[in-house]
């Protein structure tokens, strides 16, 4: 790539947002040009720690990878932020966000971050513990790349924070809640917002007052009913481990399995969740992959594991939709995205097949094209239930969370 900068808007009229998602041992960035909601670059540092660690950046046409040799966050995003700023003026972006898994409840909204506020989040990491503290450090050496602006936090969990006691709490003694913080959290939230938000568009109303399922299906897979601009009810859980049939993980299981798995395999009870969450669901189903494309490929030529695992997601995925109606009384639209939801129009197409009750069709030529050359509908014209696929855009979600977030402080008196 050339040396040189590239123009940016003035920051007060139209302000950049850096949007960060800091895993263990990667980082994902992107940089979003507000209110035109253009990404104008995506940062990706892999395998942090290892030989193979590189990052990747493509800004604009341009692209450039780079080995990594940092093993640290702090390291890694200070060689993230210095790769990006070659080419880009540092003083054009006004804020930072940050993705954090789970928000308990003391984050039910996007927050400004400060001193307090991470220890607030650290002090509730163990209702995350393979995310948050990653969440943190990612958080800990951006504020020290990037002083002086407003970085803010945009919690997984916090739109769903409205469910109802009766769709979120568990049928356990009640003290397990009021003192351990037992209850369903829900997750892949900036994901539901932002697709329900665009089908409430497509359909021409207001966002309040559309009743929405909304399925987003990638390697973690969650379904949400939405009403009144809020979700109401969702698949996912206190862990992301409840609910659907996903890559690895298993989604629903009697609970007494655990206990079952780890006295017949003379396993600990941290060996099944783990099992749970890394070996099971299509993966430990097919014994093949927790990739849908090979899945298919694979049924289709005759592998009846892989037949098995499909019938299981989609069959798991009809029947939970089916009971988020419960929710909502009426459905004014089902939305499909995520990886699998955006690109398999099987899944889509055998889930749907399984919801003519509730008034679901498929077009089977509009769905092939996924929707893209019928306004995202997939949906038979005539039915009275549209079904969209709609692309998610969680980067774009957070930098808009973050920029209420900062009109919100310069409106304060």
């Amino acid at each position: 790539m050339e040396n040189t900068k590239i123009n940016m808007p003035e920051v007060i009229a139209k302000p950049m947002v850096v949007v960060i998602n800091t895993g263990s041992s990667s980082i994902k960035m992107a940089l979003i040009d507000m209110p035109t909601e253009n990404c104008l670059a995506v940062g990706m540092l892999e395998r942090m720690g290892e030989p193979e660690a590189s990052i990747s950046w493509k800004l604009g046409d341009q692209s450039q990878q780079i080995k990594c040799n940092a093993s640290t966050h702090q390291a890694a995003m200070q060689q993230m932020f210095d790769v990006l700023f070659e080419k880009v003026d540092k003083s054009t972006v006004s804020a930072v966000g940050h993705r954090v898994v789970h928000g308990g409840e003391r984050f039910i909204a996007p927050t400004e971050l400060n001193p307090t506020v991470i220890a607030d989040i650290e002090a509730i990491s163990h209702l995350a513990p393979l995310h948050n503290p990653s969440n943190v450090a990612g958080i800990r050496a951006a504020m020290h790349e990037m002083p002086g602006i407003a970085h803010i936090a945009v919690f997984d969990t916090a739109f769903h924070h409205a469910m109802p006691l009766h769709a979120s709490l568990y049928a356990v003694p009640y003290h397990w809640y009021s003192e351990y913080g037992a209850r369903r959290y829900g997750f892949h939230g900036t994901s539901h917002h932002y697709v329900a938000l665009q089908a409430a568009a497509i359909l021409g109303r207001r966002f309040e007052d559309c009743r929405l399922l909304t399925a987003h299906l990638g390697n973690g897979c969650s379904a949400t009913a939405i009403a009144g601009g809020m979700s109401v009810d969702t698949t996912m859980g206190m862990t992301p481990l409840e609910g659907l049939v996903m890559g690895t993980r298993s989604g629903d299981v009697d609970p007494g399995l655990h206990n079952f798995i780890a006295k017949q395999s003379k396993s600990t009870l941290e060996e099944v969740t783990s099992a749970l969450n890394r070996q099971s669901g299509l993966l430990g189903i097919s014994g093949r992959s927790n990739d849908m494309r090979v899945l298919l490929q694979a049924s289709e030529a005759g592998d009846e594991q892989a037949t098995l695992a499909i019938e299981m997601f989609c069959y798991r995925l009809a029947k939970s939709l089916a009971a988020l109606t419960v929710a909502l009384g009426e459905v004014d639209a089902i939305v499909f995205t995520g990886g699998i939801g955006e690109h398999a129009s099987a899944i889509r197409a055998k889930t749907l097949r399984q919801l003519k009750f509730i008034g679901a069709t498929v077009d089977d030529e509009k769905n092939r094209q996924h929707g893209r050359l019928s306004q995202h509908q997939i949906s038979q014209s005539a039915a009275l239930l549209p079904v969209f696929v709609i692309p998610t855009n969680e980067e774009v979600m957070i930098a808009r969370y973050v920029c209420e977030v900062i009109s919100t402080k310069d409106q304060t008196p």
